[in-house]
């Protein structure tokens, strides 16, 4: 059959359009367009399968990719036509259709049965709109100038059938020879009144009077107006805050079930959760920190419920079990270390009672099969974690390398360490079982989940040993310096190897993303900086002050010569200390130091001495030898350098500015003309010249990435973040995330009035401390934030009032974010009855401190929560009443 493809596009002399038809195992078809006139271009092409596939690409004379499709277009051809006339127009990925149909939509309609649409051989028309429709009550209509499509008439609109998710069909037979103006239009299906018709001026379709030839409008996209789109509200908990009765100490997996409950009654329609990977490295509360996964795969076992396995703890352990339970979950807070000991403790002997059973288990058999890829190196890893007392695989005496064909003998039942590597495999089956009942549970309710995707990988996980060469092992992840720390952040995690990862199309990444979807609707991507450039510091650097981005146009020994700046490598890049330093940061005590630490130079300049010239050194001698301020004092001048150096493959050495250089006790010391020409470096490198290449590093990996999920994407995109950052998220319909008091400008806070469709609208966040705590920190910002936010007359109060806290819930529900979502906490917030009252323990975490005890429970259990009438009813109605139900 004949497919004719039409386009109208706007290019410059010398660009050319191209088609792309893409068929499953195949290698893309490329057809060139042709150019007609007045922006039209038209593409033959003879297709024989009957769905199609495809995209266009824009390119210059040289035939390179100068703009491309990032969404592509799909057809049915199910009709007994011999041609097809199909009417485009290019498909953004930010067009509602591409992002809000997603698997949300398909909760909320989770009853959805696909319709047929009629074609009958008279019919001439096809007419088709992706529209992603909330609102189960409501359907597409489609109204005209000509008589088949009722004259504009409300009353004779022809109703279109909802062939899939979001996409709704219809064909008519359009006799007249006149261009065809129509527009769509939504149906209460109830009243069967026409309730509204999209805005703007007209479509238009040309006439068909040929035989056996249908013509398709394949229209992008329904202009829906504001509270016609998708908008929820929902609640941030982790995991592990959540308190029930069934507990041990922890919130678990199976809690998700009465958080759901309640989110139901409060009209809520996410729930949004913090990581939930394992991230035992060390059986200590540094396991706590949920952003330091052994395994992007693996599920946390402390998210296991022990009364909810498949079999029962054995009778002689009953009583210890419930004594330990009622004694973790007397505590305000999580014991991590006695929880998660007492977790492996029950569990292992459930699986050593009945491990005859479960290893004969089919269900098991098939779980293990379907997961072998990432299942046994975990398992394999836990094994040997657990016997050599350390995950850093260089210190083991096994495996140290992972090999498969010498790791898979642990996987025979006749090896020694057989029913170990099972005991992991089995708590993976069973977290899977628990987290997928919860969620579908959760799903059965109406309610989405939104999951959190860390950007980093800890340095001595399962991916580090299994798959090394798609990491800069040689380098550490962190943040530049932000409002929460002005030394930066220094996860310690490895960096990626882009390029590496680039080979396969990015595999890894989709693979990440398909695993997660097993569960989550919506996903925050945690820094989502870190796909535009990462903040890299060498393994030597201990504070985050000492690292520089990656990728990056660097500074290059020409510029320096170029800007008559007297580049010497002793002096730029190396810490620069003298008399007078030392006497301010050690006064009597500086003589001791500089001889202990220090060569004097005798010109009154000092280095350190190799034994203690990073600050790794001096972290490593400081363990063996505690001296608290004299051990902070000498990371500080460690880190006290002008630049940075990085050595290219090549071998060639580059240069990047100190992050705030000019604070530098070393930029104190150097003269004016010197300072004015670094200053001018200085801001060229941060802010001028880079964002090409973030912007170019960012649409390399992210389309590709995204397209593999059927998942909302929303994106941390809090710090300092390049102009390109908002470009990129726009263009690829990635939701941002405004948190009120970290405004990305130099405002002191963020309005959420002015908050756009594509974000995510809160009052605080899990890094942040809470509404009631934040009021305690700037008197002045606050009574500044009372008078000119909340609108209220006189001084503040001394702290946050409900009434007041209600307000500030208000205002971001009441706005055209697609999202609002905020801490548990701060519903708590707005009664008297239910807020905690110990203020500080409802903070989940500190920034500035690593690591970070994580251990932030609820005060009240869930089904107190849900007792609550008066106040869920209060939440449900501000949710219903703002448009977010």
């Amino acid at each position: 059959m004949k497919l004719y493809f039409n386009i109208n596009f706007n290019t410059k002399l010398g660009e050319k359009l191209q088609l792309l038809v893409l068929e499953e195992g195949q290698v893309p078809q490329i057809h060139f367009l042709n150019y007609s006139e007045n922006g039209n271009w038209k593409a033959e092409v003879d297709y024989f399968s009957k769905t199609l596939e495809y995209k266009y690409q824009l390119t210059d004379e040289g035939g390179n990719i100068l703009d491309e499709e990032l969404a592509y277009h799909h057809l049915n051809l199910v009709h007994n036509y011999d041609e097809y006339r199909i009417f485009d127009a290019w498909n953004s990925k930010n067009f509602p259709e591409n992002y809000l149909n997603n698997k949300i939509l398909k909760n909320k309609l989770s009853h959805f049965k696909p319709e047929k649409v009629s074609v009958l051989k008279k019919h001439t028309h096809l007419f088709r709109i992706e529209a992603p429709i909330y609102n189960p009550n409501w359907r597409v209509v489609l109204l005209g100038s000509v008589e088949a499509l009722g004259h504009w008439e409300y009353l004779r609109t022809v109703p279109m059938m909802q062939t899939d998710f979001g996409i709704w069909e219809a064909t008519v037979e359009i006799p007249e020879n006149t261009i065809i103006h129509y527009k769509y239009g939504l149906m209460d299906v109830h009243s069967e009144d026409v309730f509204d018709v999209e805005y703007g001026g007209n479509r238009e379709a040309l006439p068909n009077t040929e035989s056996n030839v249908l013509q398709i409008q394949a229209d992008h996209y329904f202009r829906f107006k504001a509270n016609e789109l998708y908008h929820a509200a929902g609640v941030a908990v982790p995991v592990f805050a959540l308190r029930t009765d069934k507990g041990f100490g922890v919130g678990e997996f199976s809690d998700l079930k009465e958080l759901a409950d309640w989110a139901k009654d409060t009209n809520l329609g996410i729930i949004q959760i913090l990581p939930i990977n394992d991230t035992t490295a060390n059986f200590t509360w540094t396991d706590s920190y949920p952003y330091a996964a052994i395994s992007v795969y693996a599920l946390h076992p402390q998210y296991l419920s022990i009364e909810q396995l498949e079999y029962a703890l054995p009778k002689n352990l009953e009583k210890e079990y419930q004594t330990k339970k009622t004694e973790l979950n007397a505590l305000s807070l999580i014991d991590y270390e006695q929880m998660i000991s007492g977790k492996w403790k029950y569990v292992r002997a459930i699986f050593d009672a009945n491990r005859e059973s479960i290893l004969k288990d089919k269900n098991f058999k098939k779980f293990q099969k379907e997961n072998e890829a990432w299942l046994y190196p975990y398992a394999a890893f836990c094994v040997q974690r657990d016997k050599y007392n350390t995950p850093n695989f260089n210190d083991w005496k096994t495996h140290k390398k992972y090999v498969a064909g010498k790791v898979a003998p642990l996987f025979k039942d006749n090896h020694k360490e057989y029913a170990e590597v099972m005991l992991h495999c089995w708590v993976q089956y069973q977290l899977h079982l628990q987290l997928k009942d919860a969620i579908d549970y959760t799903h059965s309710l109406g309610i989405s989940v939104k999951g959190d995707l860390p950007i980093g990988i800890y340095r001595y996980s399962v991916e580090a040993w299994t798959e090394p060469e798609l990491f800069g092992m040689d380098f550490q992840a962190g943040a530049p310096p932000d409002q929460f720390t002005d030394l930066g952040q220094n996860w310690e995690f490895p960096t990626y190897n882009w390029e590496a990862m680039k080979a396969d199309g990015y595999q890894w990444w989709k693979n990440r993303f398909k695993a997660l979807e097993q569960y989550f609707d919506a996903m925050r991507i945690d820094h989502i900086l870190g796909f535009f450039r990462i903040w890299r510091m060498p393994i030597s650097a201990t504070q985050g002050i000492l690292g520089y981005f990656y990728p990056a146009i660097p500074v290059r020994m020409e510029e320096f010569q170029a800007r008559h700046i007297p580049f010497d490598y002793n002096r730029y890049c190396k810490p620069y200390i003298n008399d007078q330093m030392l006497w301010d940061y050690f006064g009597y005590e500086k003589d001791v130091i500089q001889n202990h630490f220090m060569n004097n130079h005798f010109d009154g300049t000092y280095t350190f001495k190799e034994a203690f010239d990073t600050q790794r050194k001096l972290k490593d001698y400081f363990e063996k030898h505690p001296h608290d301020w004299v051990e902070e004092k000498l990371i500080a001048l460690c880190a006290n350098v002008l630049f940075l150096e990085e050595e290219k493959d090549n071998g060639e050495k580059v240069y990047h500015p100190r992050f705030n250089v000019a604070k530098t006790d070393s930029y104190r010391y150097l003269s004016d003309w010197e300072k004015q020409a670094i200053d001018e470096l200085y801001v060229d490198y941060f802010f001028r010249r880079q964002d090409g290449l973030w912007y170019q590093s960012a649409m390399e990996k992210l389309p590709m990435i995204l397209n593999a999920t059927d998942m909302l994407i929303c994106g941390e995109d809090l710090g300092l973040v390049p102009d390109c950052v908002p470009i990129v998220m726009d263009r690829l319909a990635i939701t941002a995330l405004k948190v009120q008091r970290m405004p990305a400008d130099d405002s002191l806070w963020y309005d959420p009035k002015n908050a756009g469709y594509l974000n995510v609208v809160t009052a605080s966040s899990h890094d942040s401390s809470t509404l009631r705590q934040w009021w305690y920190e700037d008197r002045g910002l606050i009574q500044n934030y009372f008078n000119n936010q909340l609108h209220q007359f006189g001084s503040a109060p001394g702290e946050l009032l409900p009434e007041l806290a209600e307000i500030i819930m208000l205002q971001h529900l009441y706005n055209d974010a697609m999202l609002a979502i905020f801490p548990i906490q701060e519903f708590l917030a707005t009664d008297d009855h239910l807020r905690n009252e110990k203020v500080d323990e409802e903070r989940i975490n500190i920034p500035a401190i690593f690591p970070h005890y994580w251990r932030y429970r609820m005060h009240l259990s869930l089904s107190e929560l849900k007792q609550q009438t008066d106040f869920n009813q209060k939440i449900a109605h501000w949710v219903e009443d703002s448009g977010r139900k």
